[in-house]
């Protein structure tokens, strides 16, 4: 090989590398994105959209560490939000333990920009104390919220999340409510919602999909 040719095959195998790194980078790229879902495949993954996001109006309520918990609390971050209280026999902590392992599938990003969050829809018995010792147990960036019942059912109701209190044999008493859950966007906006029971490898890729929609 001739000293003249030599720069001429430098730059052939240059381009050639750059075209490689290019390729491997697009593919890493779509990789990385999300599969973009049609409203009829959301929906048969049990996600159900509104075709206009609906405003919750004003709330005002206590988190678990005792801070206001309103609609402020809601806004810059996707909410998984639902209804729920601590002596709940089964669904409550099911649905907390499945949130929790769609927290641990998210990305990092993803995972930052979800937040779940339990209200209680039995403010007598949960205190922010007992909150405080209840949901974080499921995953530490959980947060539990409670406040007066009125306030509570009004806000319930504006999210079609209805509940009531049934007396049991032993003269207490349970709270029926509803397991779906809530998807509120980063503008504190009803978004729509998940059906119980919760298929948490559809739900992520649902959830994927819509906040990416959402935000392009």
């Amino acid at each position: 090989m001739t000293k003249s040719n030599t720069p001429g095959v430098r730059w052939t195998i240059a381009a050639v590398v750059a075209f490689m790194v290019l390729v491997v980078a697009s593919f890493v790229h779509r990789v990385g994105e999300p599969r973009i879902m049609s409203l009829a495949e959301t929906r048969a993954n049990g996600l159900f959209l509104f075709d206009t996001p609906r405003d919750p109006g004003a709330f005002e309520l206590l988190d678990h560490s005792g801070k206001p918990f309103s609609r402020a609390q809601l806004t810059g971050r996707w909410t998984l939000l639902f209804f729920g209280f601590t002596h709940c026999p089964d669904i409550c902590p099911t649905t907390l333990m499945e949130l929790a392992e769609l927290k641990a599938q998210l990305a990092d990003t993803e995972a930052e920009t979800t937040q779940v969050i339990m209200i209680s829809v039995d403010p007598a018995r949960d205190t922010p104390e007992r909150l405080a010792e209840y949901v974080p147990y499921f995953h530490p960036d959980f947060l539990g919220v409670t406040g007066d019942f009125a306030d509570i059912l009004s806000f319930a109701q504006r999210l079609n999340a209805p509940f009531r209190k049934v007396s049991d044999p032993d003269n207490g008493y349970q709270m029926e409510h509803s397991a779906n859950v809530a998807l509120m966007n980063p503008r504190g906006d009803y978004h729509g919602f998940f059906r119980a029971p919760l298929d948490i490898p559809k739900m992520r890729v649902t959830l994927r999909s819509t906040q990416y929609l959402w935000e392009h």
